[in-house]
């Protein structure tokens, strides 16, 4: 399972964003981000992680999920609608998105081909087809 800190520090660094930049766009202090990251201070509030999902452009449920606020994990999605969910993170992603002209039109083996490409690049785990 991972750790809400990696978790929050691998997003921010895929956004290539600064703690300070984050965590100004997500009005939390600075010192406190640093403190969840590693692993310090142990899993933010809820409003605090959806302040942060918000930032990260992440589903605030996922983060919750991975905090330990909720009992049982959301039905899962299914596989299409996770590659493509997968997808849009990576076209959202402004180092990957500057080569890439085609985004609609893509078949669901394309989008996933793409998306674990760009995993091996960045070694950013999106997928849980596994």
């Amino acid at each position: 399972m991972t750790d809400i800190g990696d978790l929050l520090k691998e997003l921010r660094l895929l956004k290539r964003l600064t703690i300070r930049d984050a965590a100004q766009a997500a009005n939390v202090s600075n010192a406190y981000l640093s403190q969840i990251e590693t692993g310090k201070k142990g899993a933010p509030s809820a409003k605090h992680l959806r302040r942060l999902a918000e930032v990260y452009g992440v589903p605030a449920r996922e983060l919750f999920e991975i905090a330990g606020y909720l009992d049982e994990p959301e039905i899962h999605e299914s596989e299409d609608d996770q590659i493509n969910r997968a997808f849009d993170f990576v076209m959202a992603d402004s180092r990957f998105a500057a080569g890439t002209r085609i985004k609609q039109g893509l078949t669901l083996d394309a989008k996933r081909y793409i998306v674990e490409t760009y995993e091996k690049v960045t070694g950013a785990r999106l997928l849980g087809l596994k």
